[in-house]
């Protein structure tokens, strides 16, 4: 990777109530993706990457690549991790991630920027906290936390790894990070972090995307963890 234009180039909205997750947050859509409820069946609002707000957020690859990502996720989500590492029980498609970064963020032509669409539990917001003050305190630290992560994920929802402790337990194993001071950094804040978060949510909705993973690239939205050659595709159309 090159990393003449930022130090953080190794690196890569209102939250759903308890009520809802109780409630059954998630349905399955076919083999790419996870859908938040709510979707109304409108029709999908126009769609451009240069209107999306992603100021601040974690992101992979030069900061003036030609082509940007805007990437919805939540560690939560079974799907996300097939997207970004693959090694999921009873998802088939090959983690298309490594295969953009290699084919273009490594080349400069590709930003990939990390959005959180927290919806499936307590932990999905604790995940989404706790990345943010990585990518604050260990920019050049929070693609490896990302993968970690989604490396240590199990059971989908507030069961298993995921909650504070755990992440706390995890983070004490990867090198170069605090695992105390990003604890203390998420609680003192949280509601600034959580605002981040709120945000993403927020641009989601405007982009009309209801599921995870998610992206808009240019004037498309590509809606669950399809293969790479869709991505491929994508990206090669808007670099010509």
């Amino acid at each position: 990777m090159n990393n003449t234009d930022t130090n953080k180039y190794f690196l890569p909205a209102a939250v759903i109530v308890a009520g809802l997750f109780i409630g059954g947050a998630v349905l399955w859509n076919g083999s790419h993706g996870s859908t938040a409820t709510g979707n109304t069946g409108a029709a999908a609002p126009e769609v451009d990457i240069k209107k999306v707000k992603m100021d601040g957020n974690p992101y992979l690859g030069k900061a003036d690549a030609p082509v940007t990502i805007a990437f919805w996720s939540d560690f939560q989500c079974p799907y996300c991790k097939a997207f970004e590492t693959g090694g999921v029980e009873g998802i088939t498609t090959p983690a298309a991630l490594p295969e953009i970064i290699k084919n273009y963020v490594d080349q400069g032509k590709v930003k990939v920027v990390f959005m959180d669409f927290t919806f499936l539990g307590q932990d999905s917001i604790a995940a989404a906290l706790y990345g943010r003050s990585v990518w604050k305190l260990y920019p050049n630290q929070y693609f490896a936390w990302r993968t970690a992560m989604y490396t240590a994920q199990d059971a989908e929802g507030d069961q298993g790894f995921g909650d504070t402790a755990s992440i706390d337990k995890l983070n004490a194993t990867i090198p170069g990070l605090d695992a105390a001071k990003i604890a203390a950094d998420v609680k003192a804040n949280t509601a600034a972090y959580q605002a981040m978060v709120d945000s993403d949510r927020a641009e989601a909705g405007k982009a009309g995307v209801s599921a995870t993973p998610s992206f808009v690239l240019g004037k498309q939205v590509i809606a669950g963890a399809y293969p790479y050659a869709t991505f491929q595709a994508a990206i090669d159309s808007l670099l010509k």
